[in-house]
């Protein structure tokens, strides 16, 4: 069972690594062609909302033990991400063509045309050294970035979201509007952003410098 189990996440995480480099391809030729930082959504945003949808897997995968990270930090940016890109980047045209939507994009292609062939050639038990490093370095500029991206969205998002009164029947039932909803996930944002990079840092810790961490341990 763990070989077949092996073999299945590594074609998962294959076909992940493929989607996100075709998403960054679009978005480069869509840049190079055009000149324009406005067009991240029209170049990739359709075939990135099925990726991120997709990777709710990666939450299944961890509740059943599939994998030993557990499901609670997938399910936060699992959630956060699917939040922005679903509830608010698809539905409202105002600000698809936002340079953060294009900075945003890419920042997520480049940590996931690193993080899925990570995994899928640690499937294989033959992840070569420097794609371990750079899956535990890169984060450090490129996570930040992402981030401060999809903030930076969801705060031009809101006059957008109170003026069209956005969601208004689902929220109909709670004492907030959508609009409340979402300041409360910015003021919350950078809070829980802090603890999974926080978290990243000690992965990286204990992946790269294994050694240093066991002599933590023993004193």
């Amino acid at each position: 069972m763990a070989r077949v189990s092996d073999i299945y996440l590594f074609f998962y995480n294959s076909l992940q690594a493929f989607g996100w480099a075709i998403a960054l391809f679009r978005i480069s030729v869509y840049f190079f062609s055009t000149n324009s930082v406005n067009g991240g959504y029209a170049s990739a945003g359709e075939p990135i909302c099925l990726l991120q949808s997709l990777a709710f897997i990666e939450v299944i995968h961890g509740a059943l033990g599939i994998v030993p990270s557990g499901f609670i930090f997938p399910l936060m940016q699992w959630g956060g991400r699917t939040h922005f890109l679903l509830a608010i980047v698809r539905q409202l045209h105002e600000v698809q063509e936002l340079p953060a939507v294009l900075i945003t994009f890419v920042a997520w292609c480049c940590i996931e045309i690193i993080r899925y062939p990570f995994y899928a050639l640690s499937c294989l038990g033959s992840c070569p050294y420097f794609l371990t490093y750079l899956r535990y370095t890169v984060f450090i500029v490129i996570y930040p970035i992402g981030v401060v991206g999809e903030m930076w969205i969801m705060y031009r998002s809101l006059p957008v979201i109170m003026e069209k009164n956005l969601y208004a029947d689902y929220f109909a039932a709670f004492p907030f509007s959508y609009y409340t909803f979402v300041k409360a996930v910015l003021i919350c944002y950078p809070i829980l952003w802090l603890q999974m990079y926080l978290y990243l840092f000690k992965q990286r810790r204990s992946k790269l410098y294994p050694r240093s961490e066991k002599v933590k341990k023993r004193k």
